[in-house]
Formats: structure tokens, sequence, C-alpha cells
């Protein structure tokens, strides 16, 4: 496949559409390499073609012929510059390397530059890195295993609301983009288009690939998916012809593409995963309720599973989802202030029934549209999740999205050690491994022979584990061992090992403790974020805006909740004259009516909602 980048571009090798021809008999001169280059692929496609056809040598001499003669037109390509000496060997370290890359990296502190402490968290708790893929990250285990752990939670709930799993292509034909117009206008400057579907050795260098003009896709390319919304729907008009088959609900797993120029791991990469629910309905108020009821999913699931408070609003029309009526959303306020929308879901109205033909025969024997909603989250969670509850230290993890919830480290005696001390070691870790399972809690004994034991708590403390278990010869005499949760009190506990249950009881109730503290944190962060009484006027809110940049951390302006009028210009003006947004109309504050009686700040109008405004990610 051949991939261009932009549907408001012609691919780079246009050149290479069906139209153009060349002919062995041809002694025209091209008026530049660039079309020099194309007829001698063609000419080159068209050699190879004679000769796979069977023609012997002389019937296909006068284009091998030509083909040499257009070569020798072309400017000699000039020498390849000369291979750098290789590196010097690197010396072995008695640390696997994986080990030695988290320990070494140093973190930014947040105060310094908030910024850079974000993609440090990343790097020393090996969650990601970046890909030889412009735009694109690795994830790395730790990192998938949080994914997956936030998906088997995510997914359950999901599927109790009656929606079933499905899969669709990754490639949509481009014609499917241009049926609803605010969608294509939404996405097109971020598709990557396929344009063909092989590729050959390049006439020119026979060492590089290029694509095979012939392999051209007609009628039209394909589009690797920014969202399912085209593909989903043209789909259903085959599987709803009665309102017998409604409602039908949706939901896949995959990965999708938008290219994006500024890229943050997590936050916005140009590939990412994710799942995107769609469902169909009869009536509008269905699909609507279907809409505004998965973002309180969204909303119950990071509170519970990511200890993540969020304010739940419904998107203005700026930033609704491109061909939706109503977008409702949850926004996660980092700890630098700035917003992060962490789950969109989306009425979509007839629009997408309209556009593709989706019709059903209703109770009165009368054909109708089927109505509309979708909705998604995306491993952008997972940056959420580091900014809101991460330290200068490293990674911290809620307990119930942690892949290791305990880590148990066994201190031994070294050389003085004897086999009897070896066998209660062993003894004792059983007993704690099989307390702990038997609590259903995500257990690992780091017997590491090679680390020293600060090195190992060090390392786990930069991964997030939410609780370490420390065992030594000491603590065996006693018949204890020793609990220290990665935030909360500073102090280590003794817990005795060999009353039944004891262990596995504590520290379920030690990671119970971690989450609500994080939830905690949270609120209190969400709380000191938003100024609620604001009245100093636009000019200095502006002022406070263009200040506010990522890095900062200390003294950010965070975000306002202000009266507001709606206007989709005056939002535009703001956005470029301070980068500020609306993250989103909070629903519990416009179903009070808090904006009653107030002036818009920006246009002393009278106002018509209350906008939570600021920075964000």
């Amino acid at each position: 496949m051949y991939i261009t980048s932009n549907l408001l571009k012609p691919p780079v090798f246009s050149l290479f559409s069906s139209s153009s021809k060349s002919t062995s008999s041809s002694s025209a001169t091209p008026s530049t390499d660039t079309e020099l280059k194309s007829q001698i692929v063609l000419q080159a496609t068209k050699v190879r073609d004679l000769k796979a056809a069977g023609l012997s040598k002389a019937d296909v001499a006068p284009d091998v012929a030509e083909l040499l003669r257009m070569k020798a037109l072309l400017a000699p390509a000039p020498a390849p510059a000369p291979s750098p000496p290789p590196p010097p060997p690197q010396k072995t370290s008695t640390t696997t390397s994986t080990t030695t890359e988290s320990i070494s990296i140093k973190i930014t502190p947040r105060s310094e530059d908030y910024s850079q402490w974000y993609l440090d968290i990343i790097a020393a708790s090996q969650l990601s890195q970046n890909s030889p893929t412009r735009g694109c990250m690795i994830i790395r285990p730790l990192g998938m295993d949080i994914w997956e752990n936030l998906k088997s939670d995510l997914d359950g709930r999901i599927k109790s609301r009656g929606v079933e799993s499905c899969y669709f292509p990754m490639m949509i034909p481009l014609d499917f983009l241009t049926k609803e117009a605010e969608h294509v206008d939404g996405f097109a400057k971020e598709c990557a288009v396929v344009t063909h579907s092989k590729l050959i050795p390049d006439p020119l260098q026979s060492t590089n690939l290029i694509p095979d003009p012939a392999s051209k896709i007609h009628p039209a390319p394909y589009v690797l998916r920014p969202t399912s919304e085209t593909i989903i729907w043209s789909t259903l008009k085959d599987w709803i012809v009665s309102h017998r088959d409604l409602p039908l609900k949706l939901n896949q797993w995959a990965n999708v593409l938008r290219w994006e120029l500024r890229t943050r791991p997590f936050l916005r990469t140009s590939e990412f995963l994710w799942q995107e629910g769609h469902t169909a309905f009869a009536t509008g108020q269905e699909a609507e309720e279907d809409a505004r009821e998965m973002s309180q999913v969204y909303g119950d699931f990071v509170e519970d599973c990511l200890a993540v408070r969020t304010v739940r609003g419904v998107k203005s029309p700026n930033e609704r989802f491109a061909g939706a009526l109503e977008t409702f959303t949850i926004e996660g306020v980092m700890q630098n202030g700035w917003g992060l929308q962490m789950g969109t879901s989306h009425y979509l109205g007839q629009n997408f029934g309209k556009a593709f033909g989706v019709e059903f025969m209703n109770q009165n024997n009368a054909r109708e549209t089927v109505w509309g909603a979708s909705w998604g989250v995306s491993t952008r969670l997972i940056g959420g999740l580091i900014m809101s509850h991460s330290d200068d230290i490293g990674l911290v993890l809620p307990p119930k999205i942690a892949p290791v919830q305990v880590v148990v480290v066994p201190i031994y005696k070294g050389k003085k050690s004897t086999t009897e001390d070896d066998e209660k070691m062993k003894a004792a870790l059983a007993i704690i491994k099989e307390e702990l399972e038997s609590e259903k809690i995500r257990v690992k004994i780091d017997d590491r022979d090679y680390m020293r034991n600060g090195a190992k708590y060090f390392e786990w403390e930069r991964k997030g584990v939410p609780l370490r278990i420390e065992v030594g010869p000491r603590d065996l005499e006693q018949g204890v061992c020793m609990m220290k949760t990665r935030i909360g009190p500073e102090e280590k506990e003794a817990v005795e090992i060999d009353l039944i249950g004891n262990v596995g009881a504590r520290a379920k109730e030690k990671l119970d403790m971690v989450q609500s503290i994080l939830l905690q944190n949270s609120d209190d962060n969400l709380e000191r974020m938003i100024t609620k009484d604001y009245n100093e006027g636009f000019e200095k809110f502006a002022k406070l805006m263009k200040s506010d940049e990522a890095g900062k951390y200390d003294g950010s302006a965070g975000l306002f909740l202000l009266p507001w009028k709606c206007d989709s210009v005056n939002e535009e003006k703001i956005k470029e004259e301070c980068k500020a947004t609306i993250r989103c109309y909070p629903i519990e504050e416009n179903e009070r009516g808090d904006w009653k009686g107030l002036t818009c700040f920006y246009s002393g109008e009278e106002a018509t909602h209350m906008a939570l405004f600021g920075r964000a990610f």
C-alpha cells in the first residue's frame, strides 16, 4: 500500500494516473526530471510486463534500448555519503537493560517543567517509547497491561447495557467520508489515504521500493479509519429493515489513525487504541438518552477505576464531534490546571441514517430514518492517569488498574544464609503469595539476585506499584512482614504472617486506602483548579491564559467557570486571542440555571450558559 496523509492534497505519486502513457518510439525529451522519472518508471514496467509475457530478447530489445536512453538523459544521482564507523562495543552490565534504563533516567521536577516531567515519567516507568513511524508510539508491556486492565473493566460495563462486540475494516472507501458533509470537513485534514496496493523495485535505484503505477487503487483510494461511523452506517442499511431490528448496539476495540502534526505520548498520537460504540434507535429520544447515559458510564468508570474526578458536561457547538447534534463529555483537570477531554459520546440525530439510507418499517408500516449515537474513549486515559496522580518520584497507579498491585521483596542474608534460612523464606513467601491471591490481588515476587534491595524499591516506586511487602531475616524471626504503600503514610507497618488470612486482608485494606486517597486528591485538585467567582474582566482572563503554558506547574491559572452567551464567532475570537477553549457546559450548573440573571463575561450580553473555559491538552 502507498499512503498519503491529507485528503485536501493530491497523493505524492499522483503522476501515476491511469491516463499517463509512454511509447518506445517517443524521442521527445521531457521538460523536467520529474516527468522523465515518471516515464522511466512506466517504461521499466512495460519492459517487465513484456518479459513476463514470454517475448524473446529480440522482441523486447527496442523497449530496453528506449529505457536505457531515457536513463542516460537523467542527471546522475550524487554519490552516497560514506558510512560512519561502527560504534565501539558496549560494555556488558550485570543488570538487565530495562532495569538499567528505568533507574538511570532522571525525572524532571513538576515545578521545573511539567511537560518534561510527563515525558520523563513515561520513559522512567517504561510505559511507551517513540517509534520509527512518525507521530506514533510503541506501547511497552507495562503500558499495554494498564490498557488491558482498563479495557477489561470498561468492556464489562459496556456489555451490561446490551451492547454486542464487532469489528469493521480499517480501510474505508473514500467516497463514504463525503456522504456526511460535516463529518468530512471535520476529518479531511487528518486522514491517511491508501493510493496503491503494490510495491516494485525502483528502476533508478534497485535497492529502493516504489509504488507500482499499475497498482493504483480504482475507482478511488481508501482512507485509514479516523473513526468508523461511515463504514458502520453503510452496513446498517443491510441489517436494519423493521422496528424489530432496533435498537442495535455495537462496540469495537480497535486502532485509528489521525495524522497529527504535534504529538505527545498517549495524549495525542497519529495512531492510537480506543473503543468506539455505535448504536441505532427508532426514536431521537432513545438515541439522545443513549449518548447521555454512556457519558455517565464513562464518568463512573474513570472515577471508580482510575480514581479521577471529572466535570460532566456538554460540548459547545464549535467543539462538537463532526456530524453530531450534541456531544457529551467528561473533562479531567490535570495537576497543572489544564483540562483533558477523557471521553465523549455523541447524539447523531438522523444525519448518518439519511446519508447512508438507513431506514426501517415502523409499527404503522411507514418507513422512517434511523436515529443514532456513538461514543468512545482511548489510550488518552493513560495520559490523564499519569498527569492526575504521579509525582516527582515516578508513576503512581490506582490499585484497581495496576498490573502489579503488590510487589514482595525478599531480603536474604546473602553468603551467611543457610539452607534452613532459605527454607523459612520460601515457606513465608508461599504463605504471603497464597493469601494475596486468595483476595484476588495481583502479586509479583521480586527475587532477582543481581540487584540490591534499594534498587528494587526504587524501580517499583517508579513503576507505580501501590503496595510493597518486604520480608527479611529479622522479620521472619518475629513472624511478620513489612508493608509500605506507594502514597500515604510514610512509615512501614509490621503485619503478622502466621495469622491465617491476615496478610491478604491487610493488603486489601491498604490497596483500598490508596484508591480512596487518589480519588480524594483528584477531588481536591478539581476544586482548587477551577475558579468559580471570577469577575475581573476578559482582559485579565486573556492575560492569564496566554501565560499559562503546558510546562507551568506552580501558579497555574487553571480553569474558569464563567457566564457565557453561546456565540460561535466570539468563541473562536477568544481561542485565537488567548488559546482558551470552552471545555464544556457543565451539566449540573446549567441544569440548575446558574447562568440566569448573569451577563456574558466576554460580550456583556445576557448569558445563556455557564461555560468552563481554559487551556487543554
